[in-house]
This record gives C-alpha cells, sequence and structure tokens, in this order.
C-alpha cells in the first residue's frame, strides 16, 4: 500500500501518479493501489507517446494508420513489397479496412498496385519514392521524439525498463 511507493516518491519527487494514490489510500486503505503505481503511469506516459508520435507524423504529412502501413512496406526492404496479406498480418486490421487504406494511398502516390509476378492473379503493394521519402521522415522524426522522452533515464535504466516491459507485454502476446 503506502510502502508500495517508488524509490523517488518517497525522496521528495511526487509524479500526479503519487498524489492519485494518495488520495485513494487515504479514502479506501482497504485496497492495494500497487497496480496503479505502475499502470497509471504506463497509461499517462502512453497520452504523450501518442502526442509525439502524432507530431512526427504530421510534419511527414502522414497520419498514423498511413504510417503503419508504409513502414510495413519499408522494413520489408527493396523493392519494398507485400502482399496485401502480409499487410493485414503486420498492421491487424481487417481486410475490408485494409483494401480501403491501400486504395487511399494509391490516390495519395504513396504505394502502386503491381501484379505478383509469382501469382499473376494475385497483387502486391509496392512503396512509391515519395512513400518511401514520407516514412523514413517520419521515422527519423519519431525516434528523435520518443528519444526525448526517455532523456531522464540512462541507457541502462532503458535497457532495464525495455527488458521489463517486454517481459510484460509476452504475457499479452502469448494470449492474443
Amino acid at each position: 500500500m503506502a510502502e508500495a511507493q517508488d524509490p523517488g516518491a518517497r525522496a521528495g519527487a511526487r509524479d500526479e501518479v503519487d498524489r492519485i494514490v494518495g488520495a485513494w489510500l487515504r479514502e479506501r486503505p482497504d485496497l492495494d493501489f500497487s497496480p496503479l503505481q505502475v499502470l497509471s503511469r504506463v497509461d499517462r506516459l502512453s497520452r504523450h507517446l501518442d502526442r509525439a508520435r502524432r507530431g512526427a507524423f504530421d510534419r511527414s504529412d502522414l497520419d498514423s494508420w498511413e504510417f503503419d502501413v508504409l513502414s510495413a512496406l519499408r522494413r520489408a526492404g527493396s523493392p519494398f513489397q507485400l502482399s496485401p496479406k502480409s499487410l493485414l498480418q503486420q498492421t491487424l486490421v481487417s481486410s475490408g479496412t485494409m483494401t480501403n487504406r491501400i486504395d487511399r494511398l494509391v490516390a495519395r502516390g504513396l504505394v502502386e498496385r503491381r501484379t505478383d509476378p509469382n501469382d499473376g492473379r494475385g497483387i502486391l503493394v509496392q512503396m512509391t519514392a515519395q512513400g518511401l521519402a514520407r516514412v523514413d521522415a517520419a521515422i527519423t522524426r519519431l525516434v528523435d521524439a520518443e528519444a526525448d522522452l526517455l532523456e531522464a533515464l540512462s541507457p541502462v535504466e532503458q535497457e532495464r525498463l525495455a527488458g521489463l516491459l517486454r517481459k510484460l507485454s509476452l504475457g499479452f502476446d502469448a494470449g492474443a
């Protein structure tokens, strides 16, 4: 309960979560609020991350869903093309949603549809030079913005936090 606070909070550095948990402890001392110590901070940090990502994507004239599709194509390597099915698997959207997204990206000149040379009935989605320039600019801005968010942590602390979050994430990924 109160002893579940982190060392920084006990040393005098308190954040909004400390204030919220402190108020709940005062009002409901019968409950263990230690999960809020972690997950409320994750939620609040997620909001800061969303803002940083929107900013990085806006400066590259991309929506977040456009970045998701283009980054999947970029990670595929040259010639930056994937089947719609592969894009579905990587972006976790429905077939209809992916078709709509591809249509919109084609209209913006960021991708093209090409006939699959290995299957004349199939298509591949290939990123254009304009799409490549946009996604490369966006990922550069994103990495810079995310590094800024983590500047309060040393590289060793970042690695430790990444390991703990990976451990937590694997539990969710296994259940999905």
